[in-house]
């Protein structure tokens, strides 16, 4: 009946996905099988883009299935990847606008996942309809073919309709816009409409069903008429210029094929009137169709039987049933039947899709185990922070009550066992010198790491220094996302590292003042056992307190105590080995209520796993808090016994110096190597954050030279002033050009005589002047000549030289008398070698100031 309308694809630029998605990869999941195999799925997504885009899709259901598995795992993929980090910027051209030979095609880069969904789609909606447009419609299965594929181009452009402005948070290209996928979908319903109409005829179904699906499919076809003829930007389109004679062809068609139909009905029912009435009409709408749109539909076929049928309907009417034919607009109105639906878009779209990254799990579970692992590990610190703090709290109460050296030291002058373990504890541990080699390094990790932060931060400033100057100077045809507003997360981020930076620094000065104050003590500690006691005060022995029962009660307390610390190890060491996976619970969670509720779900896990645990840490601090009192009022009724002078009060000072800088020493020791980790991991971390700092202005840079490209080629596509009207004097003959002879005009032939010579025109008569005006400007005239007639025909090309009247060499200039006023030149006239000046001439020895011919050239004639 008519040619079906397909869509064009559009075509996509080859983008590398393995190089960004590995490198997410590698970044995010520890070395192992899991890594290996999302390695593995990056590779192959990567190949299955390029069959999907990189090469001519044949018109088969096989390439539609490769379109259909890319946009699949597009969306699966989606949620599992930061693409708005990773900017990876994928570049598509219109599908419609063919470019033109110095400006190029429309095109539109965007590190967006979201638009290349889109340009997906809509190349699954085009090459539906091109396979579907493919089918052969005499049987069948080519109706249901055709029928199936329409629906979903129909439903493919619809989508994108629906999401195109959310998906690119920009103005799209037209042919994505949704006025253009809106008309498109449209088209692809009414075109499913008709291959029903199609079907239900050859299924020889009843005029009355007939009818009424022919008048729908005639209905949807002036809908799409009218949307491509009505919305703004469409009929620009050379394609939409096509194809708006089909669709009103098509419109004509169907209310004919429903009236004729319908007419039959009319006959069923012996209102021949209404039969006659009816067949009239579609007569007309054929004969509009063939009149107006021939060249773009057959409609031959339909116009002789309706011509049959109205010829048998006049001649049953005239002679036997002389039935009143009524006018159409009293005839009643057709019904409407519709058998088609644009098929909704619901992932996965093929059959024979399997997730590569299936084991992958979506970002927002990534990001709740990461607040869980945070959460996490709050809760431990926590406890273990808890834990420490008693403990460094308890050797700093005994320190200052000299225990358990004063317990040992009753002779007074030996020096006590505690002291001397504590010395080996701090030679075995590399005394003074690991600790000065660990502050040594500090600044030199602090400056590596401001250092990386401050070229990250750079690269964003400059990429976002070079993007306001642009800003600038294009204003609003500078359409991206400014620099500022997307660089806001990774500066806030930079920020927070530079202030984890400074309160770093603090801390390392506070355990630097530390250091210093225990230096001494640290140093006496490292000695040897002779030297240390040499050190030590000695004072006068106690040996009266040996065996009494305050000694004893409080080596009873100390001995508790020590056993509630070795508790505390205990318990610390069981609070780092919980272990638990949140996964689970978080999928289950998005699966059923399509959101994560991480606080909620996660502080439930943590009160179960570490509920016993903050119990028996509280009840070790309780119970550690009741020994310290009953050690503190011990001693009080120990130092009330024993003999006091000052040579004791001296040992004793010294010996409480000691144990402190021991505990010191410890302490200070953990904070230097928990620092020099805390500095080295925060150099992995802010190589990572370089890395997107730099992948993300890399990309910024490619994203401008494509924007700068499409603006440098719609400038020059521009015109450069507005248009005017040339007079026609101009037209027919143009002006010389500065310093240079002046152009022979183009000749022009009213029929072609290949022997005779053209004629040259006219030669008008110089002017007479004297030499000394021949130097003078001539004003220009101030009334312009007459406008010179057009040519009736097509001018050919101008000689390269004209040759004059025979004994003449070239036409003088003064042969455009409009030139020298044009320019304000001077005319000098021309004399030839060996002939003759015009009158008034200047004097032969005056050089002429255009080029003349070689002097060894013969002139073109012969000389009279």
């Amino acid at each position: 009946m008519a040619t079906f309308i397909s869509v064009p694809l559009k075509k996509s630029s080859e983008v590398d996905l393995v190089k960004p998605l590995s490198k997410f990869v590698t970044s995010t999941y520890p070395p192992g099988e899991e890594q290996t195999e999302s390695l593995r799925a990056v590779e192959e997504l990567n190949k299955l883009r390029k069959s999907a885009l990189g090469r001519p899709l044949d018109k088969h259901e096989s390439s539609l299935e490769i379109l259909l598995r890319y946009y699949d795992q597009l969306c699966a993929i989606e949620p599992k990847f930061p693409f708005t980090e990773l900017c990876l910027t994928f570049t598509w051209k219109d599908a419609f606008d063919k470019g033109s030979l110095f400006g190029g095609s429309v095109k539109l880069a965007l590190a967006s996942l979201g638009y290349e969904k889109t340009c997906v789609l809509f190349n699954v909606g085009a090459l539906a309809s091109q396979i579907a447009s493919e089918q052969n419609l005499d049987n069948d299965e080519g109706l249901k073919t055709a029928a199936k594929f329409y629906q979903l181009a129909s439903g493919a452009f619809a989508h994108i309709k629906d999401t195109v402005l959310s998906a690119l948070n920009r103005e799209p290209t037209m042919d994505i816009s949704p006025e253009t996928v809106g008309t498109l979908s449209q088209i692809m319903l009414s075109q499913a409409q008709e291959v029903f109409v199609l079907k239900a005829t050859a299924d020889k179904m009843k005029d009355a069903i007939v009818a009424k699906l022919a008048n729908q499919a005639a209905d949807y076809y002036g809908d799409a008429f009218k949307q491509c003829q009505y919305k703004e930007n469409l009929p620009k389109y050379f394609y939409f210029q096509e194809v708006l004679p089909v669709l009103a062809a098509k419109h004509c068609m169907m209310q004919a094929t429903a009236e004729l139909h319908q007419s039959a009905l009319a006959n069923q029912k012996k209102k021949f009137g209404e039969e006659i009435t009816r067949l009239q009409h579609a007569t007309e709408l054929v004969k509009t169709a063939a009149s107006r749109y021939d060249e773009y539909v057959n409609v031959k076929d339909l116009s002789d039987k309706i011509s049959r049928a109205l010829t048998a309907a006049k001649k049953d009417n005239d002679f036997i049933y002389h039935d009143r034919v009524p006018e159409v607009k009293d005839l009643e109105h057709i019904g409407k039947a519709s058998l088609v639906k644009a098929t909704a878009i619901q992932t996965p779209l093929s059959q024979k899709f399997t997730d590569l990254f299936e084991k992958m799990v979506p970002m927002a579970v990534q990001q709740s185990m990461s607040a869980a692992n945070s959460r996490k590990a709050d809760t431990v610190n926590r406890l273990i922070g808890s834990m420490r703090e008693a403990t460094n709290l308890c050797n700093g109460v005994l320190a200052s009550l000299n225990l358990p050296a004063a317990l040992e030291d009753l002779s007074g002058d030996a020096v006590p066992q505690s002291i001397l373990e504590k010395s080996r504890a701090v030679v075995q541990q590399g005394g003074l010198q690991s600790i000065e080699q660990l502050i040594k390094d500090l600044p030199e990790l602090l400056q590596r790491n401001r250092e990386i932060l401050d070229e990250s931060l750079k690269m964003l400033d400059d990429e976002e220094t070079t993007d306001n100057e642009l800003r600038g100077k294009f204003n609003q045809r500078w359409s991206r996302t400014p620099s500022g507003d997307l660089y806001k997360p990774l500066r806030a981020e930079g920020n927070n590292f530079r202030n984890i930076l400074d309160k770093a620094v603090q801390a390392d000065q506070v355990v630097k003042e530390r250091y210093t104050a225990h230096c001494e003590m640290i140093a006496l500690l490292c000695k040897p056992e002779n030297e240390l006691c040499a050190a030590i005060p000695s004072a006068n022995p106690a040996k009266t307190l040996q065996g009494s029962e305050v000694v004893n009660v409080l080596r009873a307390q100390l001995a508790q105590l020590d056993e509630v610390k070795r508790e505390r190890e205990v318990l610390e060491g069981e609070v780092k080995s919980v272990t638990f996976d949140m996964t689970a619970k978080f999928l289950t969670a998005l699966a059923q209520d399509g959101a994560i509720n991480e606080e909620a779900l996660t502080t439930s896990e943590l009160d179960t796993r570490y509920g016993s645990h903050t119990q028996r840490v509280q009840q070790n601090l309780r119970r550690q808090e009741e020994l310290l009192s009953q050690i503190q009022v011990s001693h009080q009724e120990f130092s009330a016994l024993k003999q006091s002078n000052s040579e004791a009060n001296n040992r004793e000072e010294v010996l409480k110096k000691l144990a402190s800088a021991h505990d010191s020493y410890i302490e200070i020791s953990c904070n230097i190597k928990e620092g020099t980790k805390f500095y080295n991991d925060l150099t992995e971390i802010l190589l990572k954050f370089q890395n997107k700092c730099s992948d993300i202005v890399f990309a910024r840079k490619t994203e401008r030279d494509e924007l700068l490209k499409e603006l440098q080629q719609s400038i020059a596509r521009e015109p450069s002033a507005p248009s005017f009207n040339i007079p026609s004097y101009q037209s027919n003959t143009p002006a010389p050009a500065s310093g240079g002879p002046t152009p022979v005009p183009r000749t022009v032939f009213t029929q072609q005589q290949p022997q005779a010579k053209p004629q040259p025109p006219a030669r008008p008569p110089l002017p007479n002047i004297s030499p000394q005006a021949a130097s003078t400007p001539v004003a220009p005239s101030s009334t312009n000549p007459p406008p010179v007639a057009p040519p009736s025909q097509a001018q050919g090309p101008p000689y390269s030289t004209y040759q004059g009247y025979p004994g003449y060499y070239q036409m003088p200039m003064a042969y455009n008398p409009y030139a020298y006023g044009q320019f304000n030149m001077p005319y000098m006239p021309y004399q030839a070698q060996g002939q003759a000046g015009c009158p008034g001439a200047p004097p032969a020895q005056q050089p002429y100031p255009y080029p003349q011919q070689p002097p060894q050239q013969q002139p073109y004639y012969p000389q009279q």
